[in-house]
């Protein structure tokens, strides 16, 4: 498995889901030459969220073509049959949501059993006591900044507070932050003074033709630089 972290700085994950998959390989290759940090994998099962994306077959085609490291967001229903399956299939981070797992604490320790490193995510209205006795389990929090299951949604502005909120909570323990959804030039900055360490991005990275001028205005924005200028 790929290290997780080891950059300094805030950490730019492209959500594949918004790639073109007819040419998968080059679009993981552009994003990776482009300067990503990691890679952002939404499984869906049509159930969880009403939505279905892809699952194995996919992240094993990813591990074959990157060395980046890959996070697994399962956006599922009885996400603990599956966890050692995503870690075989490559993913050196799996992220399950709260509100999937009534054993919170069953379902991270198999995570990290698996051998890969656990997360834990939050729609929009789940408050963050639902992960209190969870924190030391847990080396990822995903704080959902749109109601999961599309891309292309509307960043939450609530959810910055829950953002700040969380950040002291974590504070040095290590964990890191990610806000996932609605993450561009305009909300990368609120993003990352509310105390996220990590920016999940979709839209913003792959609609672009030119990815790593995409990255690089977006990793400019979330430290308050203008997207535009050059380094």
């Amino acid at each position: 498995m790929a290290a997780v972290g080891g950059t300094t700085g805030v950490k730019i994950s492209p959500s594949v889901m918004a790639c073109d998959f007819l040419r998968l390989a080059d679009e993981v290759a552009s994003v990776e030459a482009g300067g990503a940090d990691m890679l952002h994998l939404d499984i869906m099962d049509g159930r969880f969220v009403p939505n279905i994306t892809f699952g194995f077959p996919i992240i094993e085609a990813v591990r074959r073509t990157t060395s980046l490291p890959l996070e697994a967001h399962l956006m599922i229903i009885e996400p603990d049959r599956y966890v050692r399956e995503f870690a075989r299939a490559g993913a050196d981070v799996i992220t399950v949501h709260a509100e999937a797992c009534p054993h919170l604490d069953r379902t991270l320790a198999e995570i990290r059993e698996s051998g890969a490193k656990a997360g834990v995510a939050l729609n929009p209205a789940t408050p963050l006591c639902a992960i209190e006795e969870a924190l030391p389990l847990v080396e990822f929090i995903t704080v959902m900044t749109v109601n999961p299951g599309f891309g292309g949604q509307g960043f939450i502005e609530r959810c910055v507070d829950k953002v700040r909120r969380l950040a002291t909570i974590v504070a040095g323990r290590g964990i890191e932050i990610q806000v996932d959804g609605g993450i561009g030039v305009a909300t990368a900055a609120v993003a990352v003074a509310a105390g996220a360490t990590i920016l999940a991005a979709g839209s913003s990275v792959f609609g672009p033709a030119d990815r790593k001028a995409a990255i690089e205005a977006l990793r400019r924005a979330a430290h308050g630089l203008d997207p535009c200028s050059q380094p």
